[in-house]
Parts: structure tokens; sequence; C-alpha cells
């Protein structure tokens, strides 16, 4: 499939990164679950670079809580070719989001997966709660969640006053296939054009060679919708994903992932040069104003 599908030759945009560090120059969050080890933005440039991709979009990492200035402060240096997804609180002032929109802050983002948070009346009032602050400047919300959790919230999907991202092929099980419980609901919200999601991160649904029990959703997903899907590395493969168990005494190791082979498979499973379009160049720039 990939001798027929074209790459993007400009414009193609990582959807879903994190930047940690200096770990002297910017405060890790007390309530944290693990303490990251530096990433710089640097780091992240270079391998855009050798990769082809020439817009990004970070997402504050939970370890730094609703303190987003390490995600600013890379927005700085990026300018016209960077947006960020920031994490807010209820200390966060209009004048802060004000001021964040104007930095390239386009969206919030309401992590329950990592907090372990699955109550559904909890996950509503939050991601309503942050989309009645945030609609008013056009942003979106991003959570990362799961299946059981996105299916007892279906009723709230379409009154969101703001456009849902969700994460992580929104932790379906990969082994499961397309036919698992929930997914359906997530199928339906993507279709409805209500939603987005994110294919990144396939080592977090998935523990086969290559990924490759992640194609059969990746493709159902492109399928409900090809305008509302995106791409994303997860760089630098942050968190419990690296497969070993948190620690905030002791630094949690990144993930080793080859990123070059995941903007393959991208290709892969859009199957068509017009679909791979959408998902890396068009869909993003709609979604982050690029």
């Amino acid at each position: 499939m990939t001798d027929v599908v074209a790459r993007p030759t400009a414009g193609i945009c990582d959807c879903h990164v994190h930047v940690f560090g200096p770990a002297s120059a910017y405060r890790l969050d007390a309530a944290r679950t693990y303490t990251p080890a530096d990433a710089p933005l640097d780091a992240l440039l270079a391998l855009h670079r050798s990769l082809g991709i020439d817009r990004t979009v970070i997402v504050q990492p939970s370890p730094y809580g609703a303190d987003n200035t390490c995600l600013l402060d890379a927005l700085a240096q990026l300018s016209g070719a960077g947006r960020g997804v920031a994490v807010i609180d209820e200390t966060t002032s209009g004048d802060a989001l004000t001021a964040m929109h104007r930095a390239g802050v386009r969206g919030v983002r309401v992590n329950l997966e990592t907090a372990g948070e699955h109550d559904a009346e909890v996950a509503r009032r939050r991601l309503l709660s942050a989309a009645k602050r945030v609609a008013p400047l056009g942003w979106h919300v991003q959570t990362y969640t799961n299946l059981a959790t996105l299916s007892a919230l279906s009723d709230v999907l379409s009154d969101l006053p703001a456009t849902l991202v969700v994460d992580h092929f929104g932790r379906a099980q990969a082994e499961l296939g397309p036919s698992q419980a929930g997914f359906d609901t997530l199928l339906a919200a993507l279709a409805s054009g209500r939603v987005y999601v994110k294919l990144s991160a396939a080592y977090r649904i998935s523990r086969a060679p290559d990924y490759a029990d992640v194609a059969a959703l990746a493709r159902a997903l492109i399928d409900a919708n090809p305008d509302r899907v995106l791409w994303g590395t997860d760089w630098p493969h942050p968190g419990s994903a690296a497969g070993r168990p948190l620690s905030v005494a002791g630094i949690t190791p990144f993930r080793d992932e080859d990123n070059a082979r995941a903007l393959l498979r991208c290709l892969e499973w859009a199957g068509t040069t017009e679909r791979a379009h959408k998902l890396l160049v068009d869909n993003p720039a709609r979604l982050y104003g690029f």
C-alpha cells in the first residue's frame, strides 16, 4: 500500500507531542504521577526535520499540572509553526486564557486516564466545565480516556459547546478489534463531525509486532470520517507507555519508538494519497488554525 500512497510534500503536522525541561527551569506539579526526564524542544525539532514534519502541536503533559510555562516558552520559539493544548484549573483567569490564545494555544486537555478517573459523572462535569470556559475562544477540548467512559458520556458529546478531540484511539484495545464494546459509540461520534480522534501512540493500545492489530481500528476510524482524524507521534513517549512502573521519586524513562515507522504506518492506514493529505495536513490545519 505504501507504494501507491504519496506522502505530503509540505505541511505535515505532528498533532501530539510533549516538551519537558530542562528540569532546572520548570517546576513539576507536586501531585504528578511520574517524574519525566528532559525532552527539550531542540530534540523534537531535530526529529521533525529528519521526518519532514513542518508543524507541531504541543500538548501539556500531566507532570506540569496547570502550569503551562514550559509549553508557552516552546510555542514562543516555534512561532507560526506551533500550536498548543493547555491544562487549566479553577485558578486560571480569563486574562490568562486570552494570553495563551495569543501565544498559539487552541485547546484545553482533560486527562482522565493518567489519573485513573473513570467515573462518568466526574468526567461529564470536567468536560462541560472546560468546554464552557474555552468555547468563547473557539478552542476545542481534548480528552484522554477509555471507550467505556466515552460510551457513558455519549449523551453529552452532542451538547458540548466545543469540539471534542479524543486522544490515542480512545484507548481501544487493538487485539479486540473494531467490534469491541464502545468502539461503535466512538465511530458514531466521529461520523457526526463533532469529534476528532488522534491516531497516536499505537503502543498504548497494542502489544503486537509493529502494532499490526491497530490497523483495523485505524481504518475503521478513517472510514467513519476521514475529515476528523489526526495523527501524532506522542514524542517523547512518556509515562507508563514506557512499560515500566511510574515513579515520582526517580525518573520514569521514555519509551524508545521508531517515529519514522509511525509516520509510514499512518500512510498505510490512510490507504489513498487524498486521505493521507487530510490526516497529515488538512485536518490539523483546520482544527488548529495553521
